[in-house]
């Protein structure tokens, strides 16, 4: 059987980490790397796994490295507290792990927004690599937001998905939101990418037309609708805040 290391990253999840790593609790090892939780979220940690990791003031990419490189298995899974891996899906993880197949595997994740799993808004379907053999020696990148995994062997992709309670009330999505448009403002200062007015008035537009209209956001009914206006105010805020970090 070969063995699985299941990494989270944590900030105040008190809400959320239970039930995360309840639904990894089948894997051969976690390892939890919190970024000074002021809640409860170290000790519920604490009842699943020893391997709990303290690591502040640099990016979610290299805290999810610093588990990487505390991990011990033969394969390496990553996800966040407020994603859960369902019993189908652990089956065909452990399934396609013994095979040994491919080396590195994308999971669908299936998000719930507010009161309803959002099926369209370019939300679903969302593949992203999750599951890959630790010795192919795979990093994140160090980006302030948005860190990803750069594989360019050959992938698989897994048919069941992870769910994902990314936003359960619009305080907790205004709270992200704040918080994810000023790493991606920071992180558009850093790559000096161009700015003006124009990206402030038509971006937001154009990102709702786009989820609205071109990825079918308006078969979500209500939720759908919302989610296309919030995501419209996300991407003027962080055009507003970049502006400004250039003044």
């Amino acid at each position: 059987m070969s063995s699985i290391s299941a990494i989270i990253i944590t900030y105040n999840e008190e809400k959320n980490i239970e039930a995360c790593l309840s639904s990894v609790k089948w894997t051969d090892e976690i390892i939890v790397v919190d970024s000074n939780s002021t809640d409860n979220t170290v000790n519920l940690a604490k009842k699943f796994t020893e391997k709990v990791i303290t690591a502040e003031n640099i990016s979610y990419g290299l805290k999810k490295n610093i588990g990487i490189e505390n991990a011990s298995s033969e394969w390496i899974l990553w996800l966040d507290a407020d994603e859960r891996i369902t019993p189908e899906l652990e089956e065909e993880i452990k399934k396609v792990t013994n095979l040994n197949d491919h080396a590195a595997y994308y999971i669908n994740r299936k998000s719930f927004f507010i009161n309803k799993f959002i099926k369209h808004c370019g939300w679903y379907p969302d593949y992203t690599l999750r599951l890959f053999k630790s010795s192919i020696g795979l990093i994140f990148n160090t980006a302030g937001v948005h860190e990803k995994l750069d594989y360019i062997g050959k992938t698989w992709k897994l048919k069941n998905a992870m769910l994902h309670y990314t936003d359960m009330d619009y305080e907790h999505y205004i709270d992200k939101l704040n918080n994810y448009t000023t790493l991606s403002a920071q992180e558009l200062k850093k790559r000096n990418r161009s700015r003006g007015l124009l990206d402030i008035i038509f971006r937001p537009v154009f990102t709702f037309l786009k989820m609205y209209f071109f990825r079918l956001g308006i078969l979500d009914g209500y939720s759908g609708l919302i989610l296309c206006v919030l995501s419209s105010y996300h991407t003027a805020f962080k055009y507003v805040k970049y502006n400004s970090l250039n003044k």
